[in-house]
């Protein structure tokens, strides 16, 4: 029986050879990848910024999954003509539709690195530098939003579950039995929605705080709105301002709003997803004033530091705020000892697994240095200020506010005919030519248009062919 065993274990290790590639096939495969990756970096300055949708299905493997593997190169034409070409190309350098960072290659790297070596960066004892890494890196980040020493913060896929994590950790704080009120603006993201939801709050009194002509939270209203619930004896629980706001990037009066939370002892977050981290560089940490006095922060790195995808950080300004709420244990997981790399990332957030997040973030810092991340940000500062001058300047146009950051909400004001429908033709008509990608909204009913420069490729020229795009888009529009 033992030796028949043991045949059946040697058939089946043969067959798992495929998942231990040799040096050799190591290098082969990883000179294929490489060489793929840089003829997509070569293409981007003149490839479209949007690509039919329908390409998706230019050719289909058959069977998708197969038994036996595939020749790589065959592998990787489809994935560069079936999955990197159709749709939005957030890494061009003429898409300002939304605010992806354009995702520096130092950070794929870093992916790279930290997929081979696979640490597990939850708990101390596990990898010690690894989570060391992570500490590190949310440690600077609070200190690049002002927070003093005593903060604390972690990782996180993206803004919506750093949301999350800092409504719980406001929930443990200030609203364990549930009755306070939750006041925000209607510009908030509606992933707070989402997250109020998950945290058991979804029933919790709700103030929708009105906002000024640049659709920034009034800090009146806030007042009069907590004074209100105060006097009917509401409990005032969690104000929610924005550092950028989704449809037009404003910066809420963060310094007023934190004097009025600390007067009512009202628990003070600000969703800075989009712009938190543009306190980096001067121009940014003017415009964002009174930041580092919330109680807790959300900033999105794979925005305003251009790293991929699944890169957010929720940030306290008291850090065992995030261990109250978090940390959990469990036999089978208990720590193999005291460790000098701050606390276990698993104790700071919901997720018990989790990547290697911080080596995304923490090698482009080397490598790049942190002045070519300041720059960037404040030449994107410059650039929508610029879009605004000469948008301001052309016939027709309503530039809308000046930027508080770097999104420009704007309109075209046709002579006659209903300005909201020749609007959405002009976006359909920009994004149809495929050259720029813009996106609209919806502000108080009006459809506008919105221009987000974010990617640290785009410069002076690529703004300039979004100025000519919506100019060649208004002629062809008003062609008799």
């Amino acid at each position: 029986m033992i030796d028949d065993l043991k045949a059946q274990i040697a058939a089946l290790r043969a067959r798992t050879a495929p998942l231990e590639p040799g040096l050799e096939e190591r290098e082969a495969l990883a000179q294929r990848a490489l060489a793929h990756a840089q003829a997509f970096l070569e293409a981007i300055p003149d490839a479209p910024s949007r690509q039919p949708a329908a390409d998706v299905f230019l050719h289909r493997l058959e069977p998708e999954f197969p038994d036996a593997g595939r020749d790589p190169a065959a592998v990787l034409d489809y994935l560069g003509t079936c999955v990197e070409a159709p749709g939005f190309a957030t890494t061009s350098p003429r898409f300002m539709a939304y605010i992806p960072g354009g995702g520096v290659f130092h950070a794929a790297i870093g992916d790279f690195l930290a997929a081979v070596s696979n640490k597990y960066s939850g708990f101390a004892s596990a990898a010690p530098g690894a989570t060391r890494l992570e500490n590190a890196t949310a440690a600077w980040l609070a200190e690049a939003i002002g927070y003093p020493t005593g903060a604390a913060g972690t990782l996180t896929s993206g803004g919506s579950i750093a949301n999350l994590s800092a409504v719980v950790a406001a929930r443990e704080a200030r609203d364990p039995d549930g009755g306070g009120a939750v006041y925000a603006t209607r510009f908030a993201h509606h992933c707070v929605d989402k997250a109020l939801h998950i945290a058991g709050r979804a029933r919790a009194p709700r103030r929708t705080v009105a906002t000024d002509e640049r659709h920034r939270m009034s800090p009146a209203a806030l007042e009069q709105a907590l004074a209100a619930d105060q006097a009917a004896g509401i409990r005032p629980w969690l104000v929610i301002a924005s550092a950028g706001t989704v449809d037009t990037g404003a910066v809420d009066p963060l310094s007023d709003i934190a004097g009025i939370c600390r007067r009512f002892g009202a628990w003070f977050h600000v969703d800075g997803a989009y712009g938190g981290l543009f306190a980096l560089c001067d121009e940014g940490r003017e415009r964002l004033r009174g930041l580092s006095l919330a109680d807790s922060v959300v900033v999105d790195p794979h925005k305003t530091l251009f790293l991929p995808y699944g890169t957010g950080a929720v940030l306290l300004r008291e850090g065992q705020h995030l261990l109250d709420a978090f940390s959990a244990s469990a036999d089978y997981i208990r720590p193999l000892g005291d460790f000098d790399v701050g606390p276990s990332p698993a104790d700071l957030s919901p997720e018990l697994t989790r990547h290697f997040r911080a080596l995304r973030l923490w090698l482009p810092l080397q490598l790049a240095g942190v002045d070519a991340f300041r720059a960037a940000q404040s030449e994107k500062l410059a650039l929508a200020r610029y879009f605004h001058a000469r948008l301001s300047m052309l016939a027709g146009f309503d530039a809308g506010p000046p930027p508080d950051l770097s999104v420009v909400a704007f309109r075209f004001l046709p002579e006659k005919g209903d300005a909201d429908a020749f609007n959405e033709r002009l976006l359909h008509a920009v994004q149809e030519e495929g050259r720029v990608m813009l996106s609209g909204t919806r502000i108080d009913g009006r459809f506008t248009l919105r221009c987000a420069i974010v990617s640290f490729r785009t410069h002076i020229e690529h703004v300039d062919e979004a100025i000519d795009a919506l100019a060649r888009g208004v002629s062809r529009l008003q062609a008799p």
